[in-house]
């Protein structure tokens, strides 16, 4: 029995639908094997290894497995992104960026980000945010290395930059993440307190309301602000480490 080739590439299109709905759940290693299926079809097979290069990054996230990198490094560097429209041109630049993170090439990824939070076209929501944070996370990075007075211009820029976003999105839980984050990197600890408790008490803006966020800002006071604040002013750590758990009781959610 003879399949149709107009049957098939429905089924390849189905495929790729699937593996973008796959990537979107968090099912990265079903979503690879869909965009297989999809890639099959000529016209699709670009879109499929952009979709599949994708999954294997967040594989790669989660299990530091070489193998997932290496694969999709390959894929990114095979497809034509001249057949992409401009949905999937940004995407295509944000895998190639999360590449040059894991590669350690870190200023270089932090270019790709910056280029795609600064087009007017770019995503929104929470894909937006996990560019934010990739950005920043390869800034940070980045600096680490650097003299001081290097490092204080590149928090500074952060700083910066996560002020504008929340003034245009309050709902940012990584630009009130990284703003406290980056005040605590240039040394600058009441700020750093100050705009931690104030990213705790808008953190039910955020789309999980702000569990993500309010767990983030817990590991950064505990491990960073307090010990350095408590350093600084010799005070007792145990001492602020009873003040913020006193303004955390205030202001816990349900």
């Amino acid at each position: 029995m003879l399949v149709s080739p107009t049957v098939r590439a429905d089924d390849a299109r189905d495929a790729l639908g699937q593996a973008r709905l796959l990537y979107n759940h968090g099912q990265f290693g079903d979503a690879v094997a869909a965009a297989d299926r999809a890639r099959r079809t000529p016209a699709l097979a670009d879109a499929a290894d952009l979709i599949a290069a994708r999954s294997l990054l967040e594989q790669f996230r989660e299990t530091a497995e070489a193998d997932a990198l290496t694969s999709a490094r390959d894929r990114l560097r095979r497809l034509n992104p001249q057949r992409f429209d401009a949905r999937e041109r940004l995407e295509f630049i944000v895998g190639l960026g999360e590449v040059l993170f894991f590669d350690e090439s870190f200023g270089a990824a932090a270019d790709l980000f910056e280029s795609v939070l600064q087009n007017a076209d770019g995503p929104g929501g929470d894909a937006r945010e996990r560019v934010l944070d990739w950005w920043a996370s390869a800034l940070d990075r980045q600096a680490w290395p650097r003299p001081d007075i290097e490092r204080q211009s590149v928090y500074q820029k952060i700083r910066e930059v996560m002020r504008q976003e929340l003034a245009a999105r309050p709902s940012s839980a990584s630009a009130a993440y990284w703003l406290a984050a980056g005040a605590r990197a240039q040394g600058d600890l009441q700020a750093a307190w100050d705009s931690a408790t104030a990213a705790w008490v808008r953190a039910s803006l955020a789309s999980d309301r702000g569990v993500a966020l309010r767990a983030d800002l817990d590991r950064l006071m505990l491990r960073a602000i307090i010990p350095e604040r408590a350093r600084a002013t010799a005070q007792p750590p145990e001492n602020l480490r009873a003040e913020w758990d006193k303004f955390k009781e205030k202001w816990q959610g349900d």
